[in-house]
C-alpha cells in the first residue's frame, strides 16, 4: 500500500486529490495539511511514502517545507504541486529535494499512475518537462568550477551516466546509449547519488547541467 500525505492551503484541492487517490486499491491518503509547517509535522506523524506538496502557501511555503522534509531521517518522496510547469519556483523545489512535480491540472486518470512512479523512486517529470526545466537551470560560470570539483570523485562511467541524467534520460535510455544493462545503470545512479549527496536523480541532473555536462 502506497501511503500519501496531501499538503495544500486549499481544502478543496486536497478533497479533490483525496477522492481520486482514494479510488485506487493500492493507494491510501493518510492525512492532509494546509500549510508548510503543519505539513512537516504531518510527515513526522504519518511517515507517508509520498508527499504531494503545494509550493505557494502562506506562512511556511512549500519550498521551505521541502527543505525541512529532506533533512529528516529517511524522508519520503516529495512531489511538488504547481500551476505552472517551468517557473523558478519549480526549479528551486527540485534543488531543495523534490523528486519532481505534478501540475494541478493533471488528468485524474494520470494522477494515480504518477504517484506510483514517485513511490518507486522515479522522477515525476515528463521527458519534455525535464529537458525544458533542466535547460533553464544552468549555473552561472562562477559556480561551474565549484560544481565540477564536486564531481571529481566520480568514475568515468558515473560521469557519463550523470551527463545522461542531465539530459533527462531514463535508465532504459541510458542503458541503450551506453550499451549497459538497466541493472548496471541503476547501480551507477545509486552510487553517484550517494557520492554527490543528491536526494534523487533530478537533483543530480541539475548538477550535471551546472557542470556543463550534456
Amino acid at each position: 500500500m502506497i501511503t500519501v500525505l496531501l499538503v495544500d492551503d486549499e481544502p478543496m484541492v486536497c478533497a479533490h486529490l483525496r477522492t481520486i487517490l482514494g479510488a485506487a486499491d493500492d493507494v491510501e491518503v493518510v492525512g492532509e495539511a494546509h500549510d508548510g509547517a503543519a505539513g512537516v509535522e504531518a510527515v513526522v506523524r504519518h511517515r507517508p511514502h509520498v508527499v504531494l506538496m503545494d509550493l505557494r502557501m502562506p506562512g511556511v511555503d512549500g519550498l521551505a517545507a521541502i527543505e525541512r522534509v529532506a533533512a529528516l531521517r529517511s524522508p519520503p518522496v516529495v512531489v511538488a504541486l504547481t500551476t505552472f510547469d517551468a517557473d523558478e519556483y519549480v526549479i528551486r523545489a527540485l534543488r531543495a529535494g523534490a523528486a519532481g512535480f505534478l501540475l494541478k491540472s493533471t488528468p485524474p486518470e494520470d494522477l494515480v499512475k504518477l504517484v506510483r512512479v514517485a513511490a518507486d523512486g522515479h522522477t515525476v517529470l515528463s521527458a519534455a518537462a525535464t529537458t525544458r526545466l533542466l535547460g533553464t537551470a544552468g549555473a552561472r560560470a562562477d559556480g561551474r568550477a565549484r560544481t565540477r570539483d564536486l564531481l571529481g570523485g566520480l568514475t568515468g562511467r558515473e560521469t557519463e551516466v550523470l551527463g545522461c541524467l542531465g539530459e533527462g534520460l531514463s535508465n532504459a535510455q541510458i542503458a541503450g546509449r551506453l550499451h549497459l544493462s538497466e541493472a548496471t545503470v541503476k547501480g551507477h545512479v545509486s552510487r553517484l547519488l550517494d557520492k554527490l549527496g543528491c536526494a534523487n536523480r533530478t537533483q543530480a541532473g541539475l548538477l550535471a547541467r551546472d557542470a556543463g555536462l550534456r
